[in-house]
């Protein structure tokens, strides 16, 4: 292969690197017997959260802060998108004893 264009090869996996976005990641976080798992979970904006509940009465998932506040049916799942960075505790109003952290990065 010739220097020549072993060097443009070489330039075109490095800007390929730099103009191909990073894919956000899917998280799941499962209500089942009246548990949140996992406890506390870690994500970046941009991320999606793919709430489940695999129990037979409904939940929420709602910010202290009051970010969100994501309604669950019976044996549903809903999915949110991360907007905003930040700490947030959650909980779930009809059974406030299921709480949960989640952590988003930049």
């Amino acid at each position: 292969m010739k220097p020549g264009r072993l060097a443009s090869i070489a330039l075109a996996v490095v800007l390929l690197s730099i103009v191909v976005p990073a894919r956000a990641a899917t998280i799941q976080i499962t209500m089942e017997n009246l548990v949140v798992s996992p406890a506390e979970t870690s994500a970046k904006v941009g991320d999606t959260i793919e709430w489940i509940n695999k129990d037979v009465f409904a939940h929420t998932a709602t910010a202290k802060s009051g970010d969100f506040d994501v309604m669950l049916p019976p044996k549903k799942s809903v999915m949110s998108v991360l907007k905003k960075a930040g700490t947030v505790d959650y909980y779930c109003r009809y059974h406030p004893n299921m709480k949960a952290t989640l952590k988003v990065e930049p």
